[in-house]
């Protein structure tokens, strides 16, 4: 008989797929826009700017030194499901933006979207046992182990990567980018607490 306080396959399938899907779109409008974010995909974010490589490639490449810790640290299961979001979210990044455009769209609302997209986006990815990888997996890692709120992890190493934003967009730009950041994890503040959601 199943166990009812965990997922099915099916169902952690479905939640790996919504949530790399929902931060996939985020992206896209966050690239699109010109902004930028916090995290691991926020450094992939910067790199891509700087350099012209792609976002999809150079976040794959900069999440895998954090695998090792993901699997000493949560298990197999949660570092394969982590790789796995990570891998779609990857390829959607490069596949989204050539089938979506937007003939317009305010900078501001778009920051607060892609924060509610990439806080619904972790949230899914949290309570189906992985993350997108990086400042994610020591995120969930200090909130299991600690008890911190994965959200103000998260703002907490934002800080370092906004400050270096600096350095490659103007100061309206990295300001914008922050009411995105602040969002997404304010979202996963509020909204993401184990001794609440118990299904894993």
């Amino acid at each position: 008989m199943p166990d009812p306080e965990k997922h099915s396959l099916l169902e952690d399938a479905q939640g790996l797929v919504y949530g790399a899907t929902m931060a996939a779109f985020g992206i896209t409008l966050l690239t699109h826009l010109g902004l930028v974010t916090g995290q691991t995909a926020g450094l992939a974010v910067l790199i891509s700017y700087a350099t012209g490589w792609g976002f999809g490639p150079v976040f794959f490449a900069v999440n895998l030194p954090f695998y090792l810790l993901g699997y000493l640290r949560m298990g197999l299961a949660f570092t394969v499901k982590t790789f796995l979001a990570v891998a779609l979210l990857s390829a959607l990044a490069v596949w989204m933006p050539q089938h979506l455009s937007f003939a317009s769209l305010n900078p501001w609302l778009g920051a607060v979207l892609f924060g509610f997209l990439s806080g619904s986006a972790l949230l899914a990815l949290f309570r189906h046992g992985a993350s997108l990888g990086g400042v994610g997996i020591v995120a969930v890692m200090l909130q299991d182990r600690l008890g911190w709120r994965a959200g103000w992890v998260q703002l907490g190493f934002d800080a370092v990567l906004f400050a270096a934003a600096f350095f490659v967009r103007d100061a309206k730009t990295v300001a914008i980018s922050f009411l995105g950041a602040l969002v997404v994890n304010l979202v996963v503040a509020i909204n993401h607490r184990r001794d609440r959601y118990i299904a894993t």
